[in-house]
């Protein structure tokens, strides 16, 4: 985020229709059919879906139960749930192929445990999490608002309200920032897929009052900076109007943009893969040194090497607003929570089917679910950072 006081900061958002994320959802069920089977299962499943297609591939190690037709089928009804019985894109006809295979050998070799040692990373790679107080959900502004208004759409659609949107949609929130905390919208894109027969002032009636009900008090922009169907018309949409792939949305799955992003994806990764389960503590740990009221803004990474089960580095910026000196939690938060891959997993409770609800509006800023999921929103750290550093 900027260094200056006084500026522009815009995120976006898509919904569970937008093609991208179709593929996330569907590559987060299969995850979650393995889980439900097998909590030991790995998976690494990548989606790509177009005009009444959608292929599956990637590599699994699982139950045999688990085959490719539960596959195809599961991803069948990830379809049908999101909306899609479109003449483009139907989750009746849509021809479904199913590539995924048995994981590397040399892949389980690393990862596994065996003798003395302890499970190691499923790969290299560094991650990121962060957490400020700009909501009361310790997430930047503008890609909450983007996530909040494409939900209250979605919710509508579900629900019958607004039979008139379809499921594929974007948005885009511009917020003001005066003294470095945001005070009001300046401009915001809403593209929504509809049916046949609407123009754009027909559209733009029908989402303007969304906006207006998730925009705090005093924050909505000005009418001329509200823009509806910038293009005038969206009727075909979703994965007929746009070829989607699985893990293309990392900024919109995490901050906007407003913290860095490691450089792997989330969706289709079973929690042995670290791009999801370190970039899952990361957030916690951040998001715990924010509600402990030691930092106005966290970020950490951590970054790992295939095979290894201890992280190579641990870092935390707690950009000039800390309470406390950024070393001594470098110290302080691994021995409260182990980062090896195993004790990530096991802290946060990730072996379970909770992945599907993740695909979409964010995988942060959601509250902890009595089930298990979004298990690292949680704030059960607070009271031991405080006692910690009283």
């Amino acid at each position: 985020m900027s260094s200056h006081k006084n500026y522009l900061f815009t995120s976006e958002s898509v919904s569970e229709g937008h093609p991208d994320k179709v593929c996330d959802r569907i590559s987060d069920s299969i995850v979650d059919l393995f889980l439900k089977h097998m909590p030991e299962a790995r998976v690494a499943l990548e989606t790509l879906a177009t005009t009444n297609r959608v292929v599956l591939a990637g590599e699994v190690r699982g139950p045999e139960a688990v085959g490719h037709e539960q596959m195809i089928e599961t991803a069948r009804m990830a379809i049908k749930d999101i909306g899609y019985d479109q003449e483009g894109f139907d989750w009746r006809k849509a021809r479904i192929e199913c590539l995924v295979h048995a994981q590397s050998a040399d892949i389980a070799q690393g990862v596994d445990a065996a003798g003395n040692k302890d499970e190691g990373a499923g790969d290299q790679g560094i991650m990121f999490g962060y957490a400020c107080r700009e909501t009361d959900e310790l997430m930047p502004a503008p890609i909450h608002y983007s996530h909040r208004i494409l939900k209250a759409l979605s919710d509508s659609r579900r629900s019958g309200r607004a039979k008139e949107l379809l499921p594929d949609a974007k948005s885009q929130v511009t917020l003001q920032y005066e003294n470095g905390k945001p005070v009001r919208a300046t401009k915001i894109v809403v593209s929504t897929q509809h049916i046949e027969g609407l123009d754009q002032k027909d559209v733009r009636a029908i989402v303007k009052p969304y906006i207006e009900a998730v925009m705090p008090k005093g924050w909505m922009c000005p009418d001329d900076g509200l823009f509806v169907n910038p293009t005038g018309r969206f009727v075909i949409g979703g994965p007929d109007g746009d070829t989607g792939l699985t893990g293309r949305k990392i900024i919109v799955d995490t901050y906007g943009g407003a913290a860095p992003h490691g450089g792997g994806a989330f969706s289709g990764k079973d929690p042995t893969k670290v791009d999801r389960s370190a970039a899952y503590v990361a957030r916690y740990l951040a998001k715990n040194v924010v509600a402990a009221g030691l930092a106005e803004r966290c970020t950490i990474q951590i970054s790992y090497a295939i095979g290894v089960a201890d992280p190579m580095s641990f870092y935390v910026d707690l950009h000039g607003t800390g309470r406390v000196d950024e070393a001594k939690l470098e110290k302080a938060l691994p021995e409260m929570v182990s980062l090896k891959p195993r004790g990530i997993r096991e802290h946060l409770n990730l072996n379970r089917p909770i992945y599907a609800r993740t695909s979409a509006y964010g995988h942060f800023g959601r509250a902890a679910e009595a089930d298990g999921g979004f298990s690292w929103e949680r704030t059960d750290l607070v009271a031991q950072l405080k006692s910690l550093f009283a």
